[in-house]
């Protein structure tokens, strides 16, 4: 058996937020928009989240990510928060 139900969505959310952070850099690299950069910056710490969720549910059940995911997730919100308030003032 591949996987558990589980197991296969971390792993589909893990590759879908890194090619959203991906498509959203090569998208901001041809177009210089400044929110693309925090979007994509954004979804590059929520594929962080997700590698971290794959490690602490999958990979290693015996070790808490808890406090890198809660991290990682935090950073990800406020730069996107912070992109979005720049930009408004600019």
């Amino acid at each position: 058996m591949i996987g558990s139900g589980p197991q296969i969505v971390y792993g589909l959310c893990l590759l879908a937020s890194t090619a959203c952070a991906v498509l959203l850099s090569r998208a901001w690299w041809t177009s210089r928009q400044p929110l693309l950069f925090w979007s994509a910056i954004c979804f590059a710490l929520l594929a962080l989240n997700n590698l971290f969720v794959v490690l602490d549910m999958v990979v290693f059940a015996d070790i808490d990510f808890t406090l890198a995911r809660q991290i990682s997730a935090l950073a990800a919100v406020a730069t996107l928060l912070y992109g979005f308030i720049w930009e408004s003032e600019r």
